[in-house]
């Protein structure tokens, strides 16, 4: 026999470093030191009798064998986690953890409220958030479900759509009365904007009259940033005019905080989905936060 046996412990913590690809990454995911990640890895192949990861010193690969080893094992522990699912749930007590990845902004002003909210309707399931705007790899991540703005490329995951996010040009009244309203589009030009610097095509706004003319303007300032918090004190400071999504600002708005600009033109809304990992899409507790929290979305501001 073996001296050492496969156990579940071990082969989830060998996923875990194979999708992962860094064995500190996972440590610090599983809270336990590195040395026991190592010696889990180590552990299983040596019950296995194969090498199932090639090691350098910068990142860690799966062998031939262990990509074989990988696929199969992803399948058992997905069947033994529905398995404890659906003896749970017959006695209707949904247990266990789920890992969401959320557009940052998006997730601390509207996303997080919503989880409160599961947690008290069903308080034996933790919930790990992890904000950013950054496109993940959500099964490297060990991500269940994943909240992004914008168009999506990605195939392989489970998309639901969720709405649009309908957006506005904004700034504060100081601002507005300090450097004047712009009339038309065109006096944009000579306005201070405030850019999002992770946004492709930030220097160029289109605007869309009632008419249904687009109007394509120039949109440059002195103050760039990648986060929706940040350009939202930047609004409030006055430090000048932003595209918004109307859940980031929606608020200020009512406060008389900050005031539309050419209420007469619209920009393009910007797309709101769901995307889910298939092999999690399954998992009872999963399918209960994805419903929860596609009804909560429904009413949020400018989500339509």
């Amino acid at each position: 026999m073996d001296k050492y046996e496969v156990t579940f412990e071990r082969m989830r913590t060998f996923v875990r470093v194979a999708e992962r690809g860094n064995l500190s990454a996972v440590a610090r995911e599983l809270e336990v030191g590195q040395s026991t990640v190592t010696r889990h890895v180590r552990e299983l192949e040596e019950a296995v009798g194969v090498p199932l990861l090639s090691r350098t010193t910068r990142r860690v690969t799966l062998t031939d064998e262990g990509s074989r080893y990988y696929a199969n094992s992803v399948q058992i522990l997905r069947l033994v986690e529905q398995a404890g699912d659906e003896a749970r749930g017959a006695r209707g007590a949904p247990v266990g953890s789920i890992r969401i990845s959320c557009t940052a902004a998006f997730g601390v002003l509207h996303i997080t409220r919503s989880i409160f909210a599961f947690q008290d309707r069903y308080p034996d399931i933790g919930i790990d958030l992890s904000l950013t705007d950054e496109r993940v790899d959500l099964v490297r991540e060990g991500v269940d479900i994943a909240l992004r703005l914008g168009p999506l490329t990605d195939s392989s995951m489970k998309l639901r759509a969720l709405g649009q996010s309908r957006r506005l040009l904004v700034a504060a009244p100081d601002y507005l009365a300090t450097r004047g309203r712009p009339a038309v589009p065109q006096d944009l030009a000579s306005h201070e904007g405030i850019r999002m610097s992770n946004v492709a095509g930030s220097d160029t706004l289109v605007l869309q009259g009632d008419d249904g003319e687009r109007h394509a303007v120039s949109f440059r300032g002195r103050f760039r940033v990648d986060h929706g918090l940040a350009a939202r004190e930047a609004l409030v400071a006055g430090r000048g005019i932003a595209p918004a999504h109307r859940w980031l600002v929606d608020d200020l708005l009512g406060e008389g905080r900050l005031e539309a600009v050419l209420p007469d033109y619209s920009l393009p809304a910007v797309p709101l989905s769901m995307l889910i990992v298939p092999e999690r899409a399954g998992v009872a507790r999963v399918r209960l936060l994805v419903e929860f929290l596609a009804e909560q979305i429904t009413g949020t501001p400018g989500i339509a």
